[in-house]
């Protein structure tokens, strides 16, 4: 039998419906292509697994007996996948109009294309902004001090995110998405799979350096086109995600970048917590219909400081 064009990994955790929704799309809108599904799921307890074996008996399935992190799980389906391109498709996104098809085209017209990513929108259809730069002091900076924020339409102040951009067009990235990112095989073969010491966030900007780093480059087109709902699985523990998300970044730079600029963006990501820290207690103290949130902000905030300035709480098993 003749290997698929994209072998479609989906990994998901404890969303059954949002994932229902994800594989129709797949299966109704993937485009004029050959294609199969590996769905890997992280010991979800909403019944998954279960839909997942009643409604898409073509689906290969993999159930996890525990939570292994979305890289390890990614990880897990490139091991039995056998397409030309690796396709990691959120499970809260929704394929629309040959979104894929469209994009493995573009691809096979860019042979030095490790990773490609297509057009986002939000469910309103609005666009959201995806693919960024590499994580650096500058641009923790002006994370940490709300800039980024503040001037989001400046091509300094909006840099890491270039929330400037309508992408609406090609253009080389740094860093494409992790909600929709095409893989070329033979860039995997190369440079290798997921850094598995990644738990949840920081495991894409880190694939994308390495492939860059090896020679490849990461493009976006906006030829494709898909619905991102956005933070699904990690909404269920957002406080504590947002932790995981900036102590990610910071083993992206150590790893990259070197101890140095580590010591320096570890300070810079404390003051990111630290400065956030009076406005939530300022709404336990003062709010009351919200401080419940608020001691949950402030509990996740505190650790967040602390843990930023210790090396340890960093080092993880990886490539």
């Amino acid at each position: 039998m003749n290997s698929p064009d994209v072998s479609i990994i989906i990994v998901n955790w404890n969303t059954r419906e949002i994932l229902r929704d994800c594989l129709r799309s797949v299966y109704e809108n993937a485009g004029e292509i050959d294609f199969d599904v590996i769905v890997v799921d992280n010991a979800s307890t909403d019944g998954s697994v279960e839909m997942v074996r009643r409604e898409f008996d073509k689906v290969q399935l993999i159930a996890n007996p525990e939570n292994r992190g979305f890289a390890a799980a990614n990880n897990q389906g490139m091991e039995v996948a056998a397409g030309r391109y690796m396709l990691l498709l959120n499970s809260d996104t929704i394929v629309l109009d040959g979104a894929i098809a469209k994009t493995a085209a573009f691809a096979d017209a860019h042979p030095e294309a490790a990773v490609v990513g297509c057009r986002v929108l939000n469910r309103d259809r609005s666009l959201q902004p995806t693919c960024f730069m590499y994580p650096s002091a500058l641009n923790l900076l002006l994370a940490a001090t709300y800039l980024n924020k503040l001037f989001p339409r400046s091509r300094f102040f909006g840099r890491e995110r270039m929330t400037w951009w309508d992408r609406n067009d090609v253009r080389e990235v740094e860093v494409v998405t992790g909600c929709f990112m095409l893989v070329r095989r033979e860039a995997i073969d190369q440079v290798g799979v997921m850094d598995d010491g990644f738990f949840m966030y920081g495991e894409e900007t880190d694939w994308c350096w390495r492939f860059r780093k090896a020679g490849w480059r990461n493009l976006y087109t906006p030829d494709g086109q898909i619905i991102h709902l956005g933070g699904q699985s990690t909404a269920q523990v957002s406080a504590p995600m947002m932790v995981q998300l900036r102590l990610s970044i910071l083993r992206v730079i150590r790893k990259h970048r070197g101890p140095f600029a580590g010591w320096i963006c570890s300070l810079l990501v404390s003051m990111f917590f630290l400065v956030r820290i009076p406005v939530w207690l300022f709404v336990w103290l003062f709010v009351v219909g919200k401080r419940r949130l608020a001691w949950a902000k402030l509990s996740a905030y505190v650790r967040g400081a602390g843990r930023a300035l210790v090396p340890d709480t960093l080092v993880m098993k990886g490539k």
